[in-house]
Protein backbone atom coordinates (compact mmCIF):
# COMPACT_ATOMS: atom_id res chain seq x y z
CA UNK A 1 0.00 0.00 0.00
CA UNK A 2 1.15 3.61 0.24
CA UNK A 3 3.58 3.20 2.90
CA UNK A 4 5.44 0.51 1.11
CA UNK A 5 5.30 1.81 -2.28
CA UNK A 6 8.61 0.86 -4.79
CA UNK A 7 10.55 3.36 -6.29
CA UNK A 8 9.65 3.22 -10.12
CA UNK A 9 10.75 5.78 -12.77
CA UNK A 10 8.97 9.00 -12.63
CA UNK A 11 6.96 8.29 -16.34
CA UNK A 12 5.79 4.75 -14.69
CA UNK A 13 4.84 7.03 -12.13
CA UNK A 14 3.03 9.48 -13.92
CA UNK A 15 1.20 6.37 -15.66
CA UNK A 16 0.36 4.77 -12.88
CA UNK A 17 -1.57 8.17 -11.17
CA UNK A 18 -3.46 9.10 -14.44
CA UNK A 19 -4.61 5.40 -14.61
CA UNK A 20 -6.14 5.68 -11.23
CA UNK A 21 -7.52 8.84 -11.43
CA UNK A 22 -9.23 8.15 -15.29
CA UNK A 23 -10.43 5.08 -13.22
CA UNK A 24 -11.62 7.40 -10.06
CA UNK A 25 -13.15 9.82 -12.08
CA UNK A 26 -14.96 7.95 -14.35
CA UNK A 27 -16.59 6.26 -11.56
CA UNK A 28 -17.51 9.14 -8.99
CA UNK A 29 -16.86 11.78 -11.62
CA UNK A 30 -15.08 14.88 -10.88
CA UNK A 31 -16.61 17.13 -7.77
CA UNK A 32 -16.93 13.92 -5.79
CA UNK A 33 -13.64 12.65 -6.82
CA UNK A 34 -10.85 13.47 -4.27
CA UNK A 35 -7.22 13.18 -4.17
CA UNK A 36 -7.43 11.24 -1.50
CA UNK A 37 -9.23 8.31 -3.58
CA UNK A 38 -7.00 8.79 -6.33
CA UNK A 39 -3.93 8.29 -3.82
CA UNK A 40 -5.64 5.36 -2.45
CA UNK A 41 -6.22 3.32 -5.72
CA UNK A 42 -3.09 4.33 -7.16
CA UNK A 43 -1.88 2.99 -3.83
CA UNK A 44 0.48 5.98 -3.40
CA UNK A 45 0.41 8.54 -0.33
CA UNK A 46 -1.46 11.35 -0.98
CA UNK A 47 1.74 14.13 -0.49
CA UNK A 48 3.43 12.13 -3.54
CA UNK A 49 0.38 12.62 -5.33
CA UNK A 50 0.67 16.32 -5.13
CA UNK A 51 4.44 16.07 -5.77
CA UNK A 52 3.46 14.93 -9.17
CA UNK A 53 -0.07 17.01 -9.78
CA UNK A 54 -0.28 20.22 -7.55
CA UNK A 55 -4.16 20.08 -7.73
CA UNK A 56 -7.36 18.17 -9.08
CA UNK A 57 -7.85 20.77 -11.82
CA UNK A 58 -3.79 20.04 -12.57
CA UNK A 59 -4.76 16.14 -12.60
CA UNK A 60 -7.82 16.25 -14.43
CA UNK A 61 -6.24 18.06 -17.36
CA UNK A 62 -3.47 15.70 -17.33
CA UNK A 63 -5.50 13.14 -17.64
CA UNK A 64 -7.30 14.82 -20.49
CA UNK A 65 -4.52 15.01 -22.22
CA UNK A 66 -3.11 11.63 -22.21
CA UNK A 67 -6.54 10.28 -23.41
CA UNK A 68 -7.03 12.99 -25.54
CA UNK A 69 -3.70 11.78 -27.71
CA UNK A 70 -4.92 8.19 -27.33
CA UNK A 71 -8.04 9.29 -29.51
CA UNK A 72 -5.80 11.09 -32.11
CA UNK A 73 -3.86 8.12 -32.25
CA UNK A 74 -6.81 5.80 -32.92
CA UNK A 75 -8.52 7.92 -35.94
CA UNK A 76 -4.56 8.86 -37.13
CA UNK A 77 -5.29 6.07 -39.80
CA UNK A 78 -8.44 8.11 -41.23
CA UNK A 79 -6.03 10.59 -42.69
CA UNK A 80 -4.09 8.06 -45.04
CA UNK A 81 -4.77 10.17 -48.69
CA UNK A 82 -5.02 6.54 -50.14
CA UNK A 83 -8.12 6.28 -49.42
CA UNK A 84 -11.50 7.82 -50.78
CA UNK A 85 -13.21 10.61 -48.62
CA UNK A 86 -15.94 7.95 -47.59
CA UNK A 87 -13.10 5.60 -46.47
CA UNK A 88 -11.72 8.04 -44.53
CA UNK A 89 -14.91 9.06 -42.53
CA UNK A 90 -15.77 5.15 -42.02
CA UNK A 91 -11.94 4.24 -40.32
CA UNK A 92 -12.67 7.18 -38.47
CA UNK A 93 -15.68 5.58 -37.24
CA UNK A 94 -13.82 2.55 -36.20
CA UNK A 95 -11.10 4.25 -34.98
CA UNK A 96 -13.15 6.82 -32.67
CA UNK A 97 -15.47 3.75 -31.64
CA UNK A 98 -12.95 1.14 -31.07
CA UNK A 99 -11.06 3.75 -29.23
CA UNK A 100 -14.40 4.10 -26.83
CA UNK A 101 -14.74 0.57 -26.72
CA UNK A 102 -11.38 -0.30 -25.61
CA UNK A 103 -11.04 2.71 -23.12
CA UNK A 104 -14.62 2.93 -21.80
CA UNK A 105 -13.62 5.27 -18.57
CA UNK A 106 -11.29 7.76 -20.67
CA UNK A 107 -14.42 8.56 -22.92
CA UNK A 108 -16.51 9.05 -20.00
CA UNK A 109 -13.34 11.42 -18.26
CA UNK A 110 -12.34 12.75 -22.12
CA UNK A 111 -15.67 13.33 -22.78
CA UNK A 112 -18.28 13.44 -20.55
CA UNK A 113 -16.95 14.56 -17.54
CA UNK A 114 -14.90 16.86 -19.35
CA UNK A 115 -18.04 18.59 -20.30
CA UNK A 116 -19.49 19.00 -17.29
CA UNK A 117 -16.81 21.15 -16.03
CA UNK A 118 -16.56 25.15 -17.05
CA UNK A 119 -12.79 25.27 -16.96
CA UNK A 120 -12.44 22.50 -19.42
CA UNK A 121 -16.10 22.33 -21.60
CA UNK A 122 -14.59 24.82 -24.13
CA UNK A 123 -11.21 22.69 -25.30
CA UNK A 124 -13.85 19.77 -25.72
CA UNK A 125 -16.57 21.77 -27.40
CA UNK A 126 -13.39 23.71 -29.37
CA UNK A 127 -12.36 20.33 -30.87
CA UNK A 128 -16.02 19.00 -31.65
CA UNK A 129 -16.28 21.71 -33.58
CA UNK A 130 -13.03 21.08 -35.58
CA UNK A 131 -14.02 17.07 -35.94
CA UNK A 132 -17.72 18.68 -37.72
CA UNK A 133 -15.57 21.04 -39.69
CA UNK A 134 -14.05 17.85 -41.12
CA UNK A 135 -16.81 15.49 -41.48
CA UNK A 136 -18.97 18.05 -43.06
CA UNK A 137 -15.59 18.25 -45.58
CA UNK A 138 -15.67 14.37 -46.15
CA UNK A 139 -19.49 14.02 -46.95
CA UNK A 140 -19.19 17.03 -48.97
CA UNK A 141 -16.51 15.59 -50.83
CA UNK A 142 -18.11 12.13 -51.38
CA UNK A 143 -21.93 12.66 -51.58
CA UNK A 144 -22.26 12.24 -55.54
CA UNK A 145 -26.43 12.34 -54.80
CA UNK A 146 -26.72 14.82 -52.78
CA UNK A 147 -30.18 16.83 -53.46
CA UNK A 148 -28.81 20.40 -54.60
CA UNK A 149 -28.27 22.42 -52.03
CA UNK A 150 -27.51 20.25 -48.72
CA UNK A 151 -26.42 21.65 -45.86
CA UNK A 152 -23.33 19.51 -44.80
CA UNK A 153 -22.39 21.29 -41.73
CA UNK A 154 -26.09 20.79 -40.02
CA UNK A 155 -25.83 16.95 -41.07
CA UNK A 156 -22.01 16.95 -39.52
CA UNK A 157 -23.69 17.96 -36.61
CA UNK A 158 -26.46 15.10 -36.85
CA UNK A 159 -23.61 12.74 -37.25
CA UNK A 160 -21.54 13.93 -34.97
CA UNK A 161 -23.98 13.95 -32.14
CA UNK A 162 -25.60 10.29 -33.60
CA UNK A 163 -22.16 9.19 -32.52
CA UNK A 164 -22.11 11.01 -29.18
CA UNK A 165 -25.06 8.83 -28.31
CA UNK A 166 -23.96 5.99 -30.02
CA UNK A 167 -20.71 5.97 -28.13
CA UNK A 168 -22.26 6.20 -25.02
CA UNK A 169 -24.33 2.67 -25.57
CA UNK A 170 -20.90 1.45 -26.85
CA UNK A 171 -19.22 1.97 -23.63
CA UNK A 172 -22.09 0.68 -21.62
CA UNK A 173 -21.62 -2.71 -23.71
CA UNK A 174 -25.12 -2.22 -25.34
CA UNK A 175 -23.58 -2.51 -28.69
CA UNK A 176 -20.96 -3.64 -30.60
CA UNK A 177 -18.28 -1.37 -32.59
CA UNK A 178 -19.24 -3.13 -36.01
CA UNK A 179 -23.02 -2.87 -35.43
CA UNK A 180 -22.26 1.15 -34.51
CA UNK A 181 -20.10 1.92 -37.14
CA UNK A 182 -22.64 0.28 -40.00
CA UNK A 183 -25.18 2.53 -37.94
CA UNK A 184 -23.45 5.94 -38.37
CA UNK A 185 -22.07 4.61 -42.11
CA UNK A 186 -25.95 4.31 -42.80
CA UNK A 187 -26.94 7.60 -41.48
CA UNK A 188 -24.31 9.71 -42.90
CA UNK A 189 -24.41 8.04 -46.48
CA UNK A 190 -28.42 7.15 -47.11
CA UNK A 191 -29.48 10.56 -45.75
CA UNK A 192 -27.79 12.38 -47.95
CA UNK A 193 -28.53 10.82 -50.85
CA UNK A 194 -30.60 12.45 -53.33
CA UNK A 195 -31.33 9.52 -55.34
CA UNK A 196 -30.71 5.74 -54.77
CA UNK A 197 -27.49 5.13 -57.38
CA UNK A 198 -27.70 2.83 -60.03
CA UNK A 199 -25.55 0.35 -61.84
CA UNK A 200 -23.34 3.07 -63.18
CA UNK A 201 -22.95 5.02 -60.56
CA UNK A 202 -21.99 1.42 -57.94
CA UNK A 203 -19.24 1.15 -60.38
CA UNK A 204 -18.17 4.41 -59.23
CA UNK A 205 -15.05 3.82 -56.95
CA UNK A 206 -16.50 6.74 -53.84
CA UNK A 207 -20.43 5.47 -54.15
CA UNK A 208 -22.66 5.26 -51.22
CA UNK A 209 -23.45 2.49 -49.70
CA UNK A 210 -26.92 0.58 -50.61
Amino acid sequence: MAGGTKRLPRAVREQQMLDAAVEVFSRKGFHETSMDAIAAEAEISKPMLYLYYGSKDELFRACIQREGLRFLESVAPAGNPLLSPHEQLRTALEGFLGFVDAHRNSWQVLYRQALGQQAFASEIENARERVIELTAKLLESSAKHAEPGTNFDIVAVAVIGAGEAIADSVAAGRIEVAEAVDLLDALAWRGLAGRKPGAADTAETDKLPE
